[in-house]
């Protein structure tokens, strides 16, 4: 049996993230199907656990509910950078940010 479910944008990214890592780590292609089976499976496993997240989560928002910037916002926030022509590598960073 075969269907279809529409996903926020939010969760399709996340998936998709899911989805590399998985291949990364297994060495191997998986499909979307394949995880979101294996996470139903999980979840329907601690049926508790997922019933008590949508239970704990009623009427909060937290920072998972963030959708992200809009194309719009992230031209914005781009529009306002530019190149300083100075070489920075990773351990010039570390230095700023850690003073290491």
């Amino acid at each position: 049996m075969s269907s279809s479910v529409e996903l926020s944008d939010r969760a399709k990214r996340r998936l998709e993230q899911l989805q590399a890592k998985i291949e990364v780590a297994t060495d191997r292609e998986v499909s979307q199907r394949e995880v979101l089976d294996r996470i139903v499976s999980r979840g329907y496993e601690s049926k508790r656990a997922v019933v008590a997240s949508f239970r704990d989560e009623a009427g909060t928002r937290s920072d998972d509910d963030w959708e992200g910037l809009s194309e719009d916002e992230i031209d914005a926030f781009l529009s306002e950078t530019f190149a300083s022509g100075a070489e920075t590598d990773e351990d010039d960073i570390d230095k700023i940010l850690y003073g290491e």
